[in-house]
């Protein structure tokens, strides 16, 4: 068995559902699970306008039918172009008429009290899922494929942390297995919704959005699958952003290590908790191209054989600040950092990288921009005292920064990589502003100004990867 996960714009108009169905049918043999997400631009349309609603006046007039209605008019013409069976056209039709329904009474709702809440987001965002699989569901059945869409509501149980739940691993695997296992038995292949998931007592949440990756991963360790493919729009893990280096490459093969650290620092290919479940079974998995099928993509595994290069990849992050408390007191006065990232964490606030001076008279730190100017406010707030008797400078905020990424678990033991990376950057004449390195040696973090960005990616690319023919022999193939 393997679970199948395809993106939004993979499944993104009649055409490319079309093509995945056919995609998928000729993997029967390989026993599929699908993961579907919403098509691409759907979950953005019902977020924005349940927050559209909220701020509107409902004594103008009920827009929430006028919506559902453009809604509506879009997908018929997706099922029109999707499906030729006149009786699954039909039947498809009345599931679509029923979705949009519920969602026009939650729309309604939302309208007439002027507010959403957490929870009633995640049960917005989550009809883009349920459309597409049921749309894809249909379309396997069109062209002679046993199908059932499956709702992950049934399948994935998570806490009540609504917008980014987290999965409870015990109950989600019984649910799969006493769900999917007797369906994959019986040839049919399950379309499951992704990024979905139910609290004990079937209240709808979401596990983040890109969550649909992390779902593919929480079913296949569910099921102890034998690979799982995450399907996208490019051809496999990138050696760097190709939008900032025109040569990057396709990666053939990287560690779950090296691919966590690649999709925390900016990566878009996959979700950041995609890895974690996978990692816990040792189940491979394969980014591909849906666009391009036959090229074998990248393994994602715990390869036992040294790496090739030193260095695997570089990517960056933007839409980041950088905060510095700093001043003589962050080395004299007790508990600096502890009451520091106790602000942080009232604001619930991801900290991307930490770098303490030796000296210990300054503590940085990186945060999303969104959230940085109050977490900034309620440093000050903290420090008052301090920083009226100066032994702390007021707190500073660099907003205009990135974090450029150096991975590779080839770095570890190597010498000289941090000199040769800093050397480069030096030769080009871009100022890193801070860095920081953990002991696994896996990742070389540095800060740079947003203006200096595609210069330092393209340098440190030049450097430890366009040489090395990474990308060439695509050695390791899928189970096909």
């Amino acid at each position: 068995m393997i679970v199948m996960k395809f993106g939004g714009t993979s499944v993104g108009s009649a055409e490319r559902l079309r093509h995945v169905a056919k995609l998928v049918g000729g993997y029967l043999e390989l026993k599929p699970v699908v993961v579907v997400s919403a098509m691409a631009g759907t979950t953005d349309w019902l977020l924005n306008t349940a927050r559209q609603l909220a701020e509107s006046n409902p004594s103008v007039g009920t827009s929430a039918d006028k919506l559902i209605a453009e809604f509506h008019s879009r997908y018929h013409q997706v099922v029109d172009e999707t499906i030729d069976n006149p009786d699954i056209r039909s039947s498809l039709r009345s599931e679509i008429a029923t979705l949009l329904h519920q969602l026009l009474r939650l729309f309604t709702g939302i309208e007439l009290l002027g507010e959403v809440s957490l929870r009633s987001l995640d049960a917005v965002a989550a009809f883009g899922e349920k459309l597409s699989s049921t749309i894809l569901a249909a379309a396997l059945r069109d062209i002679g494929y046993k199908s059932e869409a499956i709702s992950a509501t049934t399948l994935i149980e998570t806490d009540r942390t609504f917008t980014s739940a987290v999965p409870q691993m015990e109950q989600t695997t019984l649910k799969c297995r006493e769900k999917l296992i007797p369906l994959v038995a019986q040839g049919s292949i399950p379309v499951v919704t992704g990024f979905i998931g139910a609290t004990s007592d079937g209240i709808t949440t979401t596990l983040g959005r890109g969550g649909s990756d992390y779902s593919a991963s929480i079913i296949g360790a569910a099921l102890d699958s034998e690979e799982i493919w995450i399907w996208t729009d490019v051809d496999g893990v990138m050696s760097a952003d190709p939008r900032l280096v025109s040569n990057a490459r396709s990666l053939r093969r990287i560690s779950y290590a090296e691919a966590g650290e690649l999709s925390y620092f900016g990566a878009k290919v996959i979700h950041p908790l995609t890895v974690m479940p996978a990692v816990e079974k040792n189940i491979p998995l394969y980014i591909k191209n849906t666009m391009n099928p036959e090229f074998p993509g990248t393994r994602i595994d715990n390869p036992k054989e040294s790496a090739e290069g030193v260095v695997k990849a570089v990517t960056s992050a933007r839409n980041l600040a950088l905060i510095t408390v700093s001043g003589g007191g962050v080395l004299t006065v007790p508990g600096i950092a502890a009451r520091t990232f106790a602000r942080v964490h009232d604001h619930n606030a991801n900290v991307l990288m930490i770098s303490h001076a030796s000296s210990g008279h300054d503590l940085c730190f990186v945060l999303e921009k969104q959230v940085a100017p109050s977490v900034v406010a309620s440093l000050n707030r903290e420090f008052d005292r301090e920083i009226h008797r100066k032994e702390i400078d007021p707190i500073s905020l660099d907003d205009n920064i990135v974090i450029v990424a150096v991975v590779g678990a080839g770095m570890r033991g190597t010498p000289g990589v941090a000199g040769r990376l800093f050397s480069t950057l030096g030769r080009k004449n871009i100022n890193i502003i801070a860095i920081a390195q953990g002991s696994s040696e896996l990742n070389i973090s540095l800060i740079t100004s947003v203006s200096d960005e595609k210069a330092a990616v393209h340098a440190i690319h030049d450097e430890f990867i366009s040489l090395t023919g990474l990308g060439k022999s695509m050695r390791y193939q899928p189970a096909k």
